[in-house]
């Protein structure tokens, strides 16, 4: 069970989503260690690589990570273009192209979900960006806009025709944003509409809701986004379930502390302390989730200045729960 895209293959087909704010390096690294066969960057605006981001592009070393899905959003075909050929300098092994962010802010500059809105104009960009480079173009949308409007599996074959190689789908409208339950049963009609593989992605958070998503959609594999923050093991954990038939066993309570206390050092390591420390801070809140003690413990780390008082705030929660031989389902 794999899916292949271009020269990438990725077996077994689970891929970590591309999360603004979340999928930065450190993560990344996280997942790709813990067995995540492919890892997708955070969203970039195409401006950010092209026009205001110039000099940040020379630091990019996507090689550096192993095979990267390096994913772009924005509505300027040409400049879109351009930072695909930036990226793929920089070693990306795929572009990425969002169709699907919900949010008003990536509306506003054409990109993101309202794409789906014009799918002539999204066939453009896709076509345009597949022109600029040797690498293979993923697209990444909704349903569609709203329920009126379900267009994915005509967006998806225009995009194929265009030259994607491989699509995921998130099993919402953009108008949903996150809200009920990923329609996966939905996601079959994209599915039968082209031939490129096809990724379902939405509410996937274990091993029964891959199978169930696979199941109910047909897709080639699975994308796993919003479950694995907080717990980086978790697109590794999936796949190992796919490939051998059940997940591994959770990490142990020590081992969370030690993932996480590896993660914020390797944030502080990115970003200097000031921006590492509130950088952290979101993903600690989410490691602790489901720990007795975890909302006293997020006011600690939120109101922390230091490293020393975040760092504090982590182990007292954890030596607080601490139990003989006591792991936590993920």
């Amino acid at each position: 069970m794999s899916v292949t895209i271009g020269a990438l293959s990725c077996d077994p087909p689970v891929i970590l989503a591309p999360m603004s704010g979340v999928t930065d390096a450190p993560f990344r690294r996280l997942a790709r260690r813990f067995g995540a066969p492919l890892v997708a960057s955070e969203m970039f605006a195409s401006s950010l690589l092209t026009l205001a981001g110039k000099k940040q592009t020379r630091r990019l070393d996507f090689a550096a990570e192993g095979p990267l899905l390096v994913q772009l959003v924005g509505g300027d075909a040409a400049m879109l273009a351009e930072a695909a050929r930036i990226a793929e300098a920089a070693g990306a092994a795929a572009i990425d192209l969002n169709m699907g962010c919900p949010a008003k802010k990536i509306a506003k500059t054409g990109g993101g979900a309202v794409l789906m809105r014009d799918p002539g104009k999204a066939a453009r960009i896709v076509e345009t960006v597949a022109a600029a480079v040797s690498l293979p173009v993923t697209v990444k949308m909704r349903l569609g806009w709203d329920d009126a409007s379900r267009n994915a599996a005509e967006l998806a074959a225009m995009a194929e025709r265009a030259g994607a190689r491989l699509v995921t789908v998130h099993g919402r409208t953009r108008e949903q944003m996150y809200a009920g339950h990923a329609d996966w049963r939905a996601v079959a009609e994209v599915v039968a509409a082209v031939s490129v593989p096809v990724i379902v992605n939405g509410d996937i958070a274990d091993l029964a809701s891959a199978r169930t998503a696979l199941a109910e959609s047909g897709a080639a594999g699975v994308m796993i986004g919003r479950a694995a923050c907080g717990r980086p093991w978790l697109p590794g954990r999936i796949a190992a379930g796919l490939r051998d038939g059940e997940m591994p066993p959770p990490p142990t309570l020590a081992e969370r502390e030690e993932i996480l206390r590896e993660h914020v050092e390797a944030m502080l390591a990115e970003y200097g302390t000031f921006a590492g420390l509130r950088t952290a801070r979101k993903h600690i809140a989410w490691a602790v989730g489901g720990l007795d003690g975890a909302a006293a413990c997020r006011e600690r780390v939120f109101a922390a200045e230091t490293v020393a008082e975040t760092l504090a705030a982590i182990a007292d929660l954890f030596r607080a729960n601490a139990r003989p031989s006591r792991s936590l389902a993920a």
